[in-house]
């Protein structure tokens, strides 16, 4: 099988509202088929905070969210989405400590975590995954552990704890669910995946730290195709690796971006920007020993993942490729 590249959606924008991204974190696609950006814009300086609404065609459809702060459309530190089967959006907010859960039009519905009228207590709430029977998975980073909340609110399990071990995380980041109901874990700093049966029994490890075929630094996101294929964002690493069900290398993504149509459109308008663009060298072919690390090589090259923070399939099979450092998704075709 092969994976290959579909297109780029988005360019950067400091602006609070509008099109465009500003640390783009994480993508969730209801049962129409829009595509939720959730942009964690500049959170020292407060801006950009929100969820964005487009289609793959990149119309802009929208947005909603305030900002920094606690209320119910605030985000303190906003990390992953996933909707259920009543298109209802959850949005975990490590800051906060909680899930946000809103209606597909953006309208807050509750909080999942940290009310006190709640037996659910989340310390660092990060990855957010949704089973076929609304069965929410989430993973808490300060307590190094998953839990399982059924569709009435109740706690079903919670394993994990410090460590290197089977079933023990470091700072465990996103999180999957596959059809068959396996539980994906990106353990960040274990640099590995972990896989969890369906009542969250440890099953299998993927990956050790390094830059070689199969090994990690700091993977950030797991997704699960519906054949079974594994694609993970290799953060610290710099680009995206696909497995098989097995979790033998099969892949490795770089990223092959271009211009989007949202891009293509600020240069039309903005010429002076166009043809400096067209003057400059947007791919490093050299450089010196120092700066060939993978950030610094990401960093020089435009095309290339910079910042892959996660990985979403949509019901297409399409996968799509968060970055935050470049303010854009990537897009795939899933290999058969």
């Amino acid at each position: 099988m092969v994976t290959e590249y579909l297109k780029t959606i988005g360019i950067k924008t400091n602006q609070p509202v509008g099109r465009g991204f500003l640390y783009p974190y994480d993508v969730a696609f209801s049962s129409e088929g829009i595509i939720y950006a959730l942009n964690r814009g500049n959170l020292g300086q407060r801006v950009g905070t929100r969820v964005q609404m487009f289609n793959f065609e990149e119309d802009w459809l929208g947005e909603f969210g305030e900002g920094r702060g606690t209320g119910p459309s605030n985000f303190m530190i906003p990390i992953s989405m996933a909707f259920n089967s009543d298109d209802c959006l959850h949005i975990t907010d490590q800051g906060a400590g909680e899930i946000k859960v809103f209606d597909s039009a953006g309208i807050p519905i509750k909080q999942i975590g940290n009310s006190k009228d709640q037996k659910i207590n989340l310390t660092e709430p990060s990855g957010i995954a949704i089973d076929s029977e609304d069965n929410i998975y989430v993973t808490d980073q300060a307590r190094n552990s998953v839990t399982k909340i059924d569709q009435e609110g109740s706690v079903e399990f919670t394993v994990g704890e410090l460590g290197d071990g089977p079933g023990q995380f470091n700072m465990p980041w996103g999180l999957t669910v596959d059809s068959s109901g396996f539980i994906y874990i990106a353990d960040w700093r274990n640099d590995r995946i972990q896989k969890l049966s369906p009542f969250g029994d440890f099953i299998s490890s993927y990956g050790e730290s390094g830059s070689g075929e199969g090994e990690f630094n700091r993977p950030s996101s797991v997704a699960v195709d519906s054949g079974g294929t594994i694609y993970v964002t290799d953060w610290g690493n710099e680009r995206v690796q696909v497995l098989d069900s097995n979790g033998n290398f099969i892949q490795m993504l770089r990223g092959q971006a271009t211009l989007s149509q949202w891009a293509e459109q600020w240069l039309d308008a903005n010429q002076d920007e166009l043809t400096a663009r067209n003057r400059s060298n947007l791919k490093i072919d050299w450089l010196p020993v120092h700066l060939r690390s993978p950030y610094q090589v990401s960093a020089q090259t435009e095309h290339l993942f910079w910042g892959p923070v996660s990985a979403k399939i949509d019901k297409s099979d399409r996968l799509f490729v968060t970055e935050h450092s470049r303010a854009r998704i990537q897009v795939y075709k899933v290999g058969k």
